[in-house]
């Protein structure tokens, strides 16, 4: 287990304009097979951490964040230079974005939680480990 101590853990965009830090435990990454999800990451999956926003500081480029919103109430944020998507964030949620785990730099303790939107997932992409599967969203909580 991490300690509630440790040093912040950092990350960035490809091209390395937007870098941000996260003070605090990572919550265990959620994989998503949403269709919005597979189109925004150019793959079968995207990989989320749930982050609360007051843990979450954007050290350098903030002038390089777009924002997109690719359905009612929720924004996809991603670095105008490389395209790199960094977090999303929803209007039901406002507390908490949902942070790109491909994006933070190693070593990272969080570990896949689970698996949402299943029925949408890509048909060429099999899922072959033992974590739990929902066929929608995965359920609150």
């Amino acid at each position: 287990m991490e300690s509630q101590t440790a040093a912040p853990h950092t990350g960035s965009c490809l091209c390395r304009a937007i870098g941000f830090e996260i003070h605090g435990v990572l919550a265990p990454i959620q994989v998503c097979h949403c269709l919005d999800c597979r189109k925004a990451q150019g793959g079968p999956l995207a990989t989320n951490i749930p982050v609360a926003v007051a843990d979450f500081r954007i050290v350098s480029g903030e002038d390089h964040l777009k924002v997109f919103a690719s359905s009612p109430g929720k924004e996809r944020v991603f670095c105008a230079t490389c395209g790199a998507p960094i977090f999303s964030r929803r209007a039901d949620t406002p507390g908490v974005l949902r942070l790109r785990a491909g994006t933070l730099d190693a070593p990272v303790q969080a570990r896949l939680a689970s698996h949402a939107y299943t029925a949408d997932k890509a048909g060429w992409w099999e899922i072959s480990d033992d974590l739990p599967q929902y066929p929608r969203a995965h359920p609150p909580g």
